[in-house]
């Protein structure tokens, strides 16, 4: 491969890694299947005839008048307060996960609201079917729950019944050690009025931004018609999906706050954005149409926790299709399962990183050798493609016809020099969207300085700015190495073509240097290790066919 195809190649390669940043590796969404929020069917004529405004412009869902002391909820994994007033979650904050990387840092709490007195998730009615719910006082069974290891499941019940005899139970049932918790709501049409109501669930966050990390998706999420539909946070402007929706959650890079349905019936999912930029996510299932002394129960279950792919398999809830890594997503998946693999037994993500680039590099060991050889023979043929080159110059297509026939009198593939870089680059998106969208990456520690696989890493940290460089502001000692490593990949490259040719590729280290210089530590190892074995190789390679 002469040096001309080999920039063309690089050149591309550059162009395809600054646009997936850019616009993210995801086709752009189709539309969905309807644009409209379901609506309610007439009630039919109840005993006694009755007319209840339904109020379907009413985004809300338990406004209470009156305060009630919170309800607290400790598992092993997490620290939750519910409001005493109705069944709404006010804080949820994990055990496991911290918010920043400091080990001071206080607990991860997936509540991001503007008012403190505000709500994560919320549950409640679309209409006002149900006389004087809005604003009704629950009655609870409890204060506060503790439910240790070992401990069987404790519930939490809030119950309302109004003065015409219509009842609402709503049980959450908590797990020691699952971050899911099951959610039944119980509606008992005990008046003489047949009901016809909607019930409403919202998520309520604020988004965090995801500025700094490279390819971390944030915003809505559900399961429509058995696919995956993602809308990020600064897309989601009255956004509507009416269908088959199996779940709906809010997602950060790493963690989740998820509505999963027990059946898959047609449902309305929307999302919007609050003045004050707060973004609301409503899951509305079919309506509920009671006659008289008839009850009825609906099943759901909250995931609140990490994005983690296993402990979202256990739920057997579909709630894993949520962990998409886009187009290279068949790649990315069997290299996260190999990196926690190992991290089994190394305990370390870094070393975990550096034992994978190597078994690939193994793998692709025969491919090497035969672009490498492949690179020595076109550089023997150099002079008789000059002089082709020089004969046909004003004759493209006759020029073309004989470098082809010279390439077959020798039998050298002209293209059998980019397949290294061709090997390397699908497996270099898969890490680009492993590592800031992986839970196991989060605060993952490599040694001294590198702290954060996610994370850009920095040595020192400097009061002030440096142009193109993301913060903390410090010395990327990995991503120097990692642009002299390839310096020196570079120089030792038989290389093909004019001088001016060759000057440009030495250009290359410098821009993938800058290039590097804010993306996640993680990223950038296995780039220097994958290049420090590509310089290994290519000097075995070099000796043995000189």
């Amino acid at each position: 491969m002469d040096k001309r195809t080999l920039l063309a190649l690089a050149l591309s390669f550059l162009v395809f890694l600054v646009w997936s940043m850019l616009f993210g590796p995801k086709p752009k969404e189709k539309p969905v299947e309807e644009q409209a929020t379901p609506a309610r069917e007439q009630s039919q004529a109840p005993a006694k005839e009755r007319k209840i405004s339904p109020h379907p412009e009413r985004d809300l869902i338990s406004e209470t008048k009156n305060s009630f002391p919170d309800i607290t909820v400790e598992t092993g994994l997490y620290a939750a307060v519910f409001s005493g007033s109705g069944p709404q979650i006010k804080s949820f904050q994990l055990k496991e996960y911290r918010s920043q990387l400091e080990k001071d840092s206080p607990p991860k709490e997936l509540v991001q609201v503007n008012n403190r007195d505000g709500y994560g998730v919320n549950l409640g009615f679309l209409g006002e079917n149900i006389p004087n719910i809005t604003g009704a006082s629950y009655k609870v069974n409890r204060q506060n729950i503790a439910v240790k290891g070992g401990d069987q499941p404790e519930s939490l019940v809030y119950e309302y019944e109004s003065p015409q005899g219509i009842g609402v139970r709503t049980e959450f049932l908590f797990y020691a050690d699952k971050y899911q918790i099951d959610l039944s709501v119980t509606i008992a049409n005990k008046s003489d009025y047949t009901i016809d109501e909607t019930l409403l669930f919202n998520i309520a966050h604020v988004p965090q931004g995801t500025k700094g990390r490279y390819g971390a998706f944030e915003g809505m999420a559900l399961l429509f018609g058995n696919k995956l539909k993602e809308v990020k946070a600064g897309k989601i402007k009255g956004e509507q999906f009416l269908g088959q929706i199996s779940w709906i959650a809010y997602e950060e890079a790493y963690f989740m706050t998820a509505i999963i349905s027990d059946n898959d019936k047609k449902a309305t999912a929307k999302g919007a954005v609050l003045p004050d930029g707060e973004i609301r996510i409503s899951y509305i299932p079919p309506s509920l149409k009671l006659g008289t002394n008839e009850s009825m129960t609906r099943n759901f279950t909250l995931y609140l926790g990490p994005r983690d792919l296993y402990i979202l398999k256990t739920l057997n809830k579909n709630l894993e299709k949520a962990i998409n890594f886009g187009w290279f997503d068949i790649i990315a998946k069997p290299l996260l399962v190999a990196l926690r693999f190992f991290n089994q037994y190394l305990y370390n993500y870094g070393l975990s990183i550096i034992l994978l680039t190597i078994l690939i590099k193994i793998l692709f060991w025969p491919l090497t050798r035969k672009s490498y050889q492949s690179m020595k023979e076109m550089r023997k043929l150099q002079p008789m493609m000059a002089k082709i080159r020089e004969k046909y110059k004003n004759n493209k297509q006759e020029m073309n016809k004989q470098l082809m026939g010279l390439y077959k009198t020798y039998k050298i593939n002209p293209m059998g020099g980019c397949l290294p870089m061709l090997v390397q680059i699908p497996v270099f998106f898969a890490f680009y969207r492993i590592l800031p969208n992986s839970i196991e990456l989060r605060h993952a520690p490599f040694i001294l300085w590198i702290n954060d696989l996610s994370a850009p890493e920095r040595l020192f940290s400097f009061p002030f700015k440096i142009p193109l460089m993301a913060p903390p502001y410090g010395i990327p000692i990995l991503t120097l190495l990692m642009g002299a490593s390839m310096f020196l990949q570079q120089k030792m490259t038989p290389m093909t073509g004019d001088p001016a040719q060759a000057k440009m590729m030495m250009l290359l280290p410098i821009v993938f240097t800058f290039l590097f210089i804010n993306f996640p530590s993680g990223l950038v190892l296995y780039w220097l290790i994958n290049n420090i074995l590509s310089i290994a190789q290519q000097y075995r390679i070099n000796r043995q066919l000189a």
